[in-house]
């Protein structure tokens, strides 16, 4: 039987014990559907092996080969990965699109007993359901934008506010990046993997309500916005949180300390600003960080790279914006209140 996916909702719904991706090792490096594990039935070698005899030889001997390895690989992981699934196990499986490599697995599974389906269309029915989502279908969803200069506790207080009622998106932690030249947090998602995120996060939420956002550029570190959600941002009414610069540069201290605790990614980090600031500056800088003067290395950041940018951008811009004003960021639990207070009134 196939599950044939009309909405995100349906994936959101899906109820099986294991989702089974069996493309290659690659194809399921650069996206897959959310969940599921990876059981490849032919390795990246054997797929471009299988695909050149299917080119150059035959059809049929290039399904005649494909057949043995997808019985081997599917051996490996029936005595491995699978080993302990009980008689009642229910999984779905999918592939790339035609259901070749994802019907061999299935009928072997179904052979065995288990109560295996595969999904209609592979990979490429989530992925049209995300293209949709995102480029394709009106935007569904109105959104604030929590917006405030660097070091300003955006990203803490908006993940405090969900448990004050109120809807978010957190689009670095989707991206897994901290949306600045120093905001690297470890191996960023692809782009359609990123984009896969985003929708299933949009799907989860009520359109009737509004949905707060961090003020982002157009890219949170190499994964790029979609248009719709950008343009919906530029044009949301805002919310911003009013910090005074040593009171930002204490918080970034904070939450920026891998950073700090690393000096040759930080003096990396600074040398790439080079093309943007005098040599003095860039050098002044470096001298800083070198000598373990990090609150002035932030200060004169905020001053001279980031708020100046900052203020470039909202000059271009003519949205409504409520200001909420602090002296300190040592309690973000407090301000997350304070915005929640101002989002339920608008």
């Amino acid at each position: 039987m196939a599950v044939v996916l009309k909405s995100l909702a349906d994936v959101l719904a899906l109820d099986f014990d294991d989702i089974i991706d069996v493309r290659s090792p690659s194809e399921w490096a650069e996206d897959h559907v959310p969940g599921a594990i990876s059981l490849p039935v032919l390795d990246d070698d054997e797929r471009a092996r299988v695909g050149t005899i299917y080119k150059q030889v035959s059809p049929f001997s290039a399904r005649k080969i494909g057949a043995a390895l997808v019985a081997k690989n599917a051996a490996a992981h029936l005595q491995g990965p699978l080993a302990d699934r009980p008689g009642g196990w229910r999984p779905l499986v999918y592939c790339w699109r035609g259901g070749q490599r994802s019907g061999s697995f299935a009928t072997i599974l179904a052979q065995i007993g288990w109560r295996v389906e595969v999904l209609q269309g592979g990979y490429k029915s989530w992925r049209r359901l995300v293209v949709d989502a995102l480029y394709n279908d009106p935007f569904p969803h109105r959104l604030v934008v929590l917006d405030g200069n660097t070091g300003s506790a955006k990203t803490e207080v908006l993940n405090l506010l969900p448990a004050r009622g109120v809807q978010v998106v957190d689009l670095e932690g989707l991206a897994n990046h901290r949306g600045s030249l120093f905001g690297h947090m470890g191996e960023q998602p692809s782009q359609k993997a990123f984009e896969g995120r985003l929708a299933l996060a949009l799907a989860r939420l009520d359109p009737a309500r509004p949905v707060v956002v961090e003020a982002e550029s157009a890219k949170v570190g190499e994964c790029r916005l979609p248009p719709r959600l950008w343009r919906a941002m530029v044009a949301a009414p805002r919310v911003a949180i009013e910090a005074p610069r040593a009171a930002r540069a204490a918080y970034l201290l904070r939450a920026y300390a891998d950073l700090v605790a690393d000096p040759g990614r930080l003096d990396a980090v600074l040398a790439a600003l080079a093309p943007a600031h005098p040599r003095e500056v860039i050098a002044a800088w470096r001298a800083w960080a070198a000598a373990g003067r990090f609150a002035e290395l932030a200060e004169g950041l905020m001053e001279r790279h980031y708020d100046p940018r900052y203020g470039k951008h909202r000059a271009r811009m003519d949205v409504p914006c409520v200001e909420v004003a602090v002296e300190g960021l040592e309690n973000p639990g407090g301000l997350a209140d304070r915005i929640a207070g101002v989002l339920h009134g608008m």
